[in-house]
């Protein structure tokens, strides 16, 4: 009973928040494909038994100026009736440490894990305040053989706490060929202090972006883009901005992430 009140609290906030940017998202044309409330443990370190995440990157590749923790006790990962809780740390030689969660587990043949081709993709959390902090969420396309597809549906700084950023990536041999991008102002400080929804809905010829389900942007859909796609969220630290005043801990809390497919 406690946990219904507390989903319907969290909606009441969301639909408080809606910036009346475009047009509400319709999401009786969905129907769920992918859930998660973080009700429990599901994450492992590099794949296997009991986990529908990996707390690294599938290329192995940790980022930001941090650590990316491996699941367990004392590490940046904690469950609670709220969800996920990703908490970052400075260690006492001074070495911050953080967290990220990849839906698969491996790039390339015999991978495992969720990923799906169009569709609506969405995660509710609450961004951690402070200038330094550096929280993403974020899809990537399973098939890398000739570039990186990357979509940013929502890339943190928290040193400007009243505004996220869009980006659309494709990566070749190190470049970024697309680089189109888009900022979302949000009124006050509403990221870091009640949870909100940042998705995207993906078709063949249109990108479009939410904020709490209402529109903020909407942009054609590049064919590097017509694949499957897997999702990442991560609290990660500096991303090239100053963290120097950065006080330990700070921490993201993710209420749910969430994949939808289209009925037509």
């Amino acid at each position: 009973m406690a946990l219904r009140l507390l989903h319907a609290a969290l909606g009441a906030m969301v639909l408080a928040t809606g910036l009346a940017r475009g047009a509400p998202l319709d999401m009786s044309q969905y129907h769920l494909s992918f859930q998660d409330d973080f009700t429990h443990p599901d994450i492992t370190a590099h794949g296997g038994p009991g986990g529908r995440w990996i707390a690294h990157t599938p290329w192995n590749g940790d980022f930001g100026n941090d650590v990316f923790d491996d699941p367990g006790s004392g590490s940046a990962f904690s469950y609670s009736p709220q969800g996920l809780t990703i908490t970052a740390r400075k260690d006492a030689p001074g070495k911050w440490h953080a967290g990220l969660i990849s839906s698969v587990d491996k790039d390339g043949s015999g991978a495992r894990g969720f990923a799906q081709q169009y569709g609506y993709f969405e995660m509710t959390a609450k961004l951690p305040p402070g200038a330094g902090v550096w929280p993403a969420f974020w899809l990537e396309g399973v098939h890398k053989k000739k570039g990186t597809s990357e979509i940013d549906i929502m890339e943190y700084y928290g040193h400007a706490p009243n505004k996220y950023h869009i980006t659309e990536h494709y990566w070749v041999n190190g470049h970024d060929t697309l680089g189109a991008w888009h900022v979302v102002t949000v009124p006050g400080n509403v990221l870091a202090t009640q949870y909100n929804k940042f998705g995207v809905s993906i078709t063949r010829k249109y990108m479009t972006f939410y904020f709490n389900r209402i529109e903020v942007w909407r942009t054609p859909t590049p064919p590097e883009y017509n694949q499957p796609m897997y999702l990442l969220a991560d609290l990660a630290i500096g991303g090239g901005w100053p963290y120097n005043k950065l006080v330990s801990p700070v921490a993201m809390t993710i209420h749910s992430i969430s994949a939808y497919n289209t009925l037509h």
